[in-house]
């Protein structure tokens, strides 16, 4: 917490992994709950409080129905003696209890104490062919003795729970008849009023459902009205976080409040998104201030980690190193104003080497590793893990130097056009050449690359984001062997080797060895290149620098490296170039001193 098409099957948003659930579904779904929990059990409740209630008035019925049996069953007695007919005074009895038969398993039984049934009738035909219940007949008899014992045979009545052939569980009222000598017994099976109750139990946990489903989209409704707001300022919130890059502003961006409240109500939700507002822009603020003192490595690290430490590693990286020629005199002459030129001079090349990374051009994460007067550090290579091999960070230090040297003579070529109109106007004054020659500034540009130091460096208070090592000075020495050799870019063997790893690179560049340097503090030579791009679509280094002329003056370094001073002499006469008068200059008519070795050792940094 992109585009804001991110969302999940349901339709939420998502931050990262995370789905995002509105506010308003996880209020709905507890009230939604609770109401089915509170409108369930309720229900429940009722069905128990029902349930006895139905067994109470079942028992009362099945009483009353039992003492109609009884009636009918006493006066059938009294037909039988006279017509000498059991069987059809029987079969009355069984026709008058059917007619009360109200549900599927409903029975009248009349049963004899020693187990055997004088009749019985059931709903729809059903008949058992004898009581298997020994335990509920013996309750009956037990009930009937205790009657007899107490002096009232006639009172033996009561209620029974028995179980049929089957196994089901029957519940009714009993009462014990004299004359045909047997229990009358009227009964229900237990199971079909509970299955009754659990009809209307569920009858009515659909209407619940139905209604609850109902209230839901009404709820909603309602609670996207209430949270309306909130909703607007969880998708302003969520597309800032989707969109929120660590990028460098323009002096003209203006960093705004992330939540439109225009709309808003005036409530604690409004006034929390206010206050959101207020803290996200000083942060902004204060972050675009912090990125514009110190490395973007460190502010990526900063915001990612939530912290900076003092820590490094060794890492592979490549150092590029540029100042600006004779900038002390240029200071002299300026005085104050230089700031200005520096800025102009540093607004061009710092974009040069740490680009913008939306469009994908800093490819090996190249950052300025400081700035120091009128110098500045590039490194390339932080991206990836430190055991990775990355030639291409030193295709894109020797891009960048040919870019720095280009914005460097565009800017050269605006003042030679200023001049020309201060000298049409006559106002070219021997003051505005000073100034003139004072801010037509030249760089050069050192490359070099290898095992460094990088980290954080300091105590904590005070730290810096930093490269140290011998190839970080190296690059140093290298730039300032441009103002010796009057070329404006210089690079390593390391740096070569890894330009020639990439294959565009490779057509692309061509590498003439220009000299083996000792410098001052080594004991050991140094062979510098110049990366000649055969692409270079400037006018004048297209003429100046060609493979023809570097062909012409390698052939003459070879000689110088062999001792045959005399070839070398001729052959960079031949070419024509400014770095071979540097030769010349070095050599003059001597020939190779004796033990030569073919290193030119510098006597000054």
């Amino acid at each position: 917490m992109g585009s804001s098409a991110e969302k999940n099957f349901f339709g939420f948003q998502k931050s990262g992994k995370t789905t995002i659930v509105p506010i308003s579904i996880k209020i709905l779904t507890v009230f939604v709950l609770l109401i089915l929990i509170s409108c369930l059990t309720t229900n429940f409740i009722t069905l128990v409080f029902t349930q006895r209630q139905t067994i109470s008035l079942t028992n009362e019925l099945l009483v009353y129905q039992l003492s109609d049996l009884y009636s009918n069953a006493s006066n059938q007695f009294q037909i039988s003696m006279y017509s000498q007919n059991e069987v059809d005074s029987l079969n009355s009895v069984k026709d008058a209890a059917k007619r009360d038969f109200s549900r599927p398993h409903s029975v009248a039984i009349g049963l004899k104490r020693d187990g055997s049934m004088l009749f019985m009738v059931g709903k729809d035909g059903l008949e058992w062919d004898d009581f298997s219940d020994g335990d509920a007949l013996s309750s009956l008899n037990a009930a009937y003795d205790k009657a007899v014992s107490e002096g009232n045979p006639e009172r033996v009545e009561g209620s029974v729970v028995f179980k049929s052939p089957a196994g089901e569980e029957y519940m009714g009222v009993y009462k014990f008849h004299e004359d045909w000598n047997c229990f009358l017994i009227r009964a229900e099976l237990r199971s079909d009023t509970k299955n009754e109750l659990y009809r209307i139990y569920l009858k009515i946990s659909g209407i619940i459902l139905i209604l609850t489903i109902g209230f839901v989209f009404v709820g909603i409704s309602v609670l996207n009205l209430l949270f309306s707001s909130i909703k607007s300022f969880t998708s302003d919130v969520y597309e800032l976080h989707k969109t929120q890059r660590l990028e460098k502003l323009g002096d003209s961006v203006q960093v705004t409040a992330p939540i439109d409240i225009s709309g808003a109500s005036n409530d604690d939700i409004t006034y929390l998104a206010a206050n959101f507002n207020s803290l996200y822009m000083n942060t902004a603020n204060l972050r675009n201030i912090f990125q514009r003192f110190v490395s973007k490595n460190v502010v990526d690290q900063a915001y990612n980690d939530r912290r900076v430490e003092l820590k490094g590693e060794q890492r592979q990286l490549t150092i590029l190193f540029t100042d600006i020629k004779n900038f002390t005199n240029r200071t002299e002459i300026l005085g104050n104003e230089i700031i200005r030129l520096l800025n102009i001079h540093y607004n061009s090349i710092i974009g040069i080497i740490q680009p913008d990374e939306d469009r994908g051009e800093n490819k090996s994460k190249a950052f300025i590793g400081s700035l120091i007067g009128d110098a500045v550090l590039g490194v390339f290579g932080i991206s990836g893990k430190k055991e990775d091999v990355n030639p291409q960070k030193s295709v894109d230090a020797v891009s960048c130097a040919w870019k720095m040297t280009l914005k460097t003579k565009l800017f050269r070529q605006k003042m030679d056009e200023r001049k020309k109109e201060l000298e049409a106007a006559g106002r070219f004054t021997s003051q505005a050449r000073q100034v003139y020659e004072a801010v037509r500034i030249d760089i050069g540009v050192g490359i070099d690359g290898g095992e460094v130091f990088y980290g954080n460096i300091g105590s904590n208070r005070y730290m810096a984001n930093t490269v140290i090592g011998d190839n970080v000075n190296s690059a140093s020495r290298i730039e300032g062997l441009t103002r010796f050799y009057k070329l404006p870019i210089l690079v390593s063997s390391y740096v070569r080797d890894e330009v020639m790893k990439v294959p565009e690179a490779a057509e692309r560049y061509r590498f003439y060895e220009v000299d083996t340097v000792q410098v001052k503090g080594k004991h050991v030579g140094k062979k510098i290149y110049f990366p000649l791009d055969t692409m270079q679509e400037d006018p004048d280094y297209a003429a100046e620098f060609t493979q023809e002329k570097f062909e012409v003056f390698e052939e003459g370094l070879s000689a110088y490296y062999a001792g045959d001073w005399k070839t070398a002499r001729s052959k960079w006469k031949k070419c024509g170039m400014t770095v071979a008068e540097v030769f010349l200059d070095r050599i003059g008519l001597k020939n190779a001193p004796a033990g030569w070795s073919g290193i030119w050792i510098m006597s000054t940094k």
